[in-house]
């Protein structure tokens, strides 16, 4: 058992390598970059050089280039000590061409060339335009390098940033008191016990923290990283963004560091540094450079909001569907199978997106049902019965059918006529013989069932306009987030693996006859 989970794990990993990878090449390689640009409303308003240092500053961004600019790197000098304030803005002073360079100009531009070339990086020189006797600023003449990605280094920097700890290095900048402090009494808690562990340096300053809202222990140590937006969600982690709350702000009292009390809707135990001098008001508040936060929202999340809608329709569906098939098979060609068929062949052959409306408008028209999460519903969790009944329905139909199928199969075996000779009834042999054998299929995919919850449902979320996961990758690929688009195939592939991995280990639980090793231990 444990060798066979090893080597599962092992090959479910090889299998999400190589399917970010296809993924990854798809979109970096075979696909042209400049559709990155369809829904910039910036990007129309460039012209020149202008446009050209724009292009690749979003496609370094997008992460198909590593991109750097003359201008840049001779600050950089300057901030080394290499070049003083008076010869660095000397140095910045390309001439229309290459031959209207100054000396110090052509020794920095002969440096900036050699040391990237030496990288294998491509150099180019966008030279200045004249308009009506002057460069113009979006035809300012300007030196860049730029190389692309290849395939192995993406690969690399996207699994070895998927886990971030947080350190007491963050922050660059020169800090008193750097290191890492437990108390047993939380500023943030008025004096009352509760226990955290406060960084100072690090990127969050409650790096554990204990709190009244479930799980009641909560941490930033650790953040989980598969991709950023910036077509979507401007600059927003693709992580965060799935698990933070929809609804509005919550606006409570609150105790800030400094020990005042006001209303605030941010969440201060998220509290991460800010780069910069600190104004009055927020050192009066907060008394570092810890001022950044995440809201408090109330509702439910992307993967809150797809999850419940998954799990309720996944449990009606083998409530309803498992004792619907057993009676089908018991019933084969009467009255009830016959109703059974034609409900699954109804559902088989009406196109899914024909009767989510369908059962949307009943809902709404005979029962009173809101339809779409825009609307206002009291209470709020009737906005769910409509999205879960268009998930259930469709699946009852398929677990009826299969099990059907399953039961029919086992009912002509030989040893069902043995156990009838044997003296049992037809129930016992149902209950003991026919329905465990026929379940064992259906086992397998129930994990599968649960964990697909959290991919959320595309077309149902998008009739019923559910804040949830479902629309995620198609809106990404729609806008060409490309960094939206890898996560969630590495987040897909990660549920698919992790499913079919316990399904197994459930098909064993559930039939004895099942091993996963052969006689002698081998293979």
């Amino acid at each position: 058992m444990g060798k066979y989970l090893l080597k599962r794990i092992l090959h479910g990993i090889f299998s999400i390598v190589i399917v970010v990878a296809i993924v990854m090449l798809l979109i970096f390689s075979l696909l042209d970059r400049s559709a990155i640009f369809t829904n910039d409303p910036a990007y129309s308003k460039k012209s020149g050089n202008q446009k050209t240092i724009y292009e690749y500053q979003q496609w370094e961004k997008y992460g198909y280039v590593e991109f750097d600019v003359y201008n840049d790197y001779i600050n950089l000098q300057f901030e080394e000590g290499k070049l003083s304030e008076e010869e660095a803005t000397l140095a910045k002073e390309l001439g229309l061409t290459a031959k209207e360079d100054s000396d110090i100009v052509k020794e920095w531009v002969k440096n900036f060339t050699e040391y990237y070339e030496e990288k294998g990086y491509k150099v180019e020189r966008l030279k200045g335009k004249l308009t009506g006797g002057i460069v113009t600023s979006a035809n300012t003449q300007n030196l860049i390098a730029y190389r692309d990605l290849n395939l192995f280094s993406r690969l690399w920097d996207f699994f070895t940033g998927i886990i971030q700890i947080d350190s007491i290095h963050y922050v660059e900048e020169e800090i008193e008191d750097r290191g890492i402090k437990f108390t047993f009494f939380d500023p943030l808690a008025g004096g009352k016990f509760s226990p955290a562990i406060i960084g100072n340096g690090t990127k969050h300053k409650y790096l554990l923290y204990f709190d009244s809202k479930f799980p009641f222990v909560h941490q930033n140590l650790i953040s989980i990283h598969i991709g950023k937006s910036y077509s979507m969600y401007q600059n927003a982690d693709l992580v965060e963004k799935m698990t933070s709350n929809q609804g509005g702000a919550i606006v409570e009292e609150k105790v800030f560091p400094t020990g005042v009390i006001a209303q605030t809707s941010d969440d201060l135990h998220s509290a991460q540094y800010v780069y910069g001098d600190v104004s009055e008001y927020n050192m009066a508040l907060y008394g570092d450079n810890y001022y950044k936060f995440k809201p408090v929202n109330d509702g439910l999340s992307m993967i809150g909001n797809s999850f419940l809608i998954g799990i309720i329709a996944t449990i009606l569906t083998y409530l309803l569907g498992v004792p619907l098939g057993i009676i089908m098979a018991r019933k084969k060609d009467k009255l009830v199978d016959n109703i059974g068929t034609i409900y699954i062949v109804f559902i088989m052959a009406v196109p899914s997106l024909a009767y989510i409306f369908m059962f949307s408008a009943l809902g709404n028209n005979l029962f009173g049902l809101p339809n779409h999460f825009g609307l206002s519903s009291n209470p709020p969790w009737l906005i769910y019965i409509l999205p879960m009944i268009s998930l259930a329905l469709p699946s009852v139909a398929s677990i009826m059918k299969w099990l059907r199928r399953y039961m029919i199969d086992q009912m002509n075996s030989d040893y069902v006529k043995f156990a009838r000779s044997g003296g049992l009834s037809e129930g016992e042999i149902f209950r003991k013989h026919i329905l465990k054998n026929a379940a064992i299929p259906l086992v397998h995919g129930i994990p599968g069932s649960i964990l697909g919850c959290i991919t959320g449902a595309i077309i149902t979320e998008s009739v019923y306009a559910v804040p949830g996961t479902g629309r995620l990758l198609t809106n990404a690929i729609n806008k060409q987030d490309n960094g939206v688009i890898v996560g969630l195939t590495m987040f897909y592939a990660c549920l698919s693996v992790l499913s079919m991995i316990l399904g197994d280990i459930l098909m064993a639980i559930v039939d004895p006859r099942i091993s996963f090793q052969t006689s002698g231990g081998k293979r």
